[in-house]
Order: structure tokens, then C-alpha cells, then sequence
């Protein structure tokens, strides 16, 4: 299992961003919310852009933002793996894809815990990666919603009925007794269940 750590619940990011460098994480989940599409609203991107001093971990951006088409060229310009939006928003989809494999740069979209699956196929052949929400988005330090395997299962069948290549990522309440219920997953995405513990390195390996 991959994992992937966002500092959403950090209560000192550039000291924590020092530390999970010195970890095994595979990625740094980013998490950017406008406050529009999710009522809480992350740092702006003058700040955002400053991650890579801390850390040389390659970047997992999470965008909870209503025009996905203005941060894509601004987080292309980082360490940046993957950047995946919301299937729920209402600006084109595919445009919006093809933005981010413009920059070299792998896509993802995210789906909500009550959007339907079906949703995601007319998208499947540009996509990279899945992220499958097991919270509601918006709030770190959530509890990991009940059924949110039978979905990650799903989301695996549709896949591999495709015969689409792209992984599955799970993001919220993840740790280390939900992580059983994302074996159908690819990776997971972590935040308070690392970033508040004593061990960042121990935690993260208990994921795997």
C-alpha cells in the first residue's frame, strides 16, 4: 500500500513538512479548498508554493475548489505527481483533464462518499488515479465512513472492466485499523492519524 501524508491537521506545517521528509512516504497529500466548494478554506497558493523548501517529496494535490482550471497551472508548477479535482464541479471535466496531462503531470478525479460511481466513466480513459473520499471534504480528523470499502470495491470492478490502468487512492479517517478496509486500494491518504502522533515514521509504516 502507497501512502500518501497531507498536513491538514498540522499545527506546525514546516516543522512537520521536515519530518515527513525523512520519512518512507510515498507522497504529500495537499489538500486546497476555497471555501466555496467546501466551507473551510486552505492557505493560498504564495504560501502553498513554499512546501518544496521543506520537503522533496513528490506532491498529491487535492483540489476541493469550484474552478479547478485556475489552480491547475499554478500547482504544475511544483514537485507535483498527481493533481486530482472534484467529479462534482461544474466546469468541463475533460478540458480540464487534458490541462493537467498538458503539464506532464498525472490526473485524478475525486468522488464524494453519495456521488454515484457511474459518474466517473464517460472520464475513465484519462484518468490516472481515483480518489476515493471515505469523509465528507472540507475538515481534517473525520471518521472513516461505514460502507466506504463496498465502494472502493466497485470503483476496482469498473476499473478493471474497463481494463483502465489508473489506481485507487483513498482519502479520510484513515488509519491504522480502517486501512484493512481499503485493500481493494492502491493507496491511502493519512493526515491527523500522522501528524499528530509522536512517530510519524511508525504510523506511516502500520498503513502499508
Amino acid at each position: 500500500m502507497k501512502v500518501s501524508v497531507t498536513f491538514l491537521s498540522s499545527k506546525d506545517i514546516p516543522k512537520d513538512l521536515e519530518k515527513l521528509n525523512q520519512t518512507d512516504t510515498d507522497f504529500i497529500h495537499v489538500d486546497v479548498m476555497d471555501g466555496k466548494f467546501v466551507p473551510n478554506k486552505t492557505m493560498p497558493f504564495r504560501e502553498m508554493r513554499h512546501i518544496s523548501d521543506y520537503t522533496s517529496k513528490r506532491l498529491d494535490v487535492h483540489l476541493m475548489v469550484v474552478d479547478p482550471s485556475k489552480y491547475i497551472p499554478l500547482y504544475a508548477e511544483l514537485n507535483t505527481e498527481y493533481i486530482t479535482f472534484h467529479v462534482e464541479v461544474n466546469e468541463d471535466i475533460e478540458k480540464n483533464l487534458k490541462m493537467i496531462k498538458e503539464y506532464s503531470i498525472k490526473c485524478g478525479l475525486a468522488i464524494k462518499p453519495d456521488t454515484k460511481i457511474s459518474e466517473l466513466i464517460p472520464y475513465l480513459p484519462y484518468l490516472d488515479l481515483i480518489l476515493v473520499m471515505s469523509v465528507e471534504p472540507g475538515k481534517g480528523g473525520q471518521k472513516f465512513i461505514e460502507g466506504t470499502d463496498k465502494r472502493i470495491k466497485e470503483i476496482r470492478e469498473l476499473l478493471n472492466s474497463y481494463n483502465v490502468p489508473a489506481i485507487i487512492n483513498v482519502d479520510g479517517g484513515i488509519n491504522g485499523d480502517t486501512v484493512s478496509l481499503c485493500r481493494d486500494a492502491d493507496m491511502v491518504a493519512s493526515g491527523s492519524y500522522v501528524v499528530l502522533s509522536d512517530d510519524f515514521q511508525e504510523k506511516i509504516s502500520s498503513l502499508r
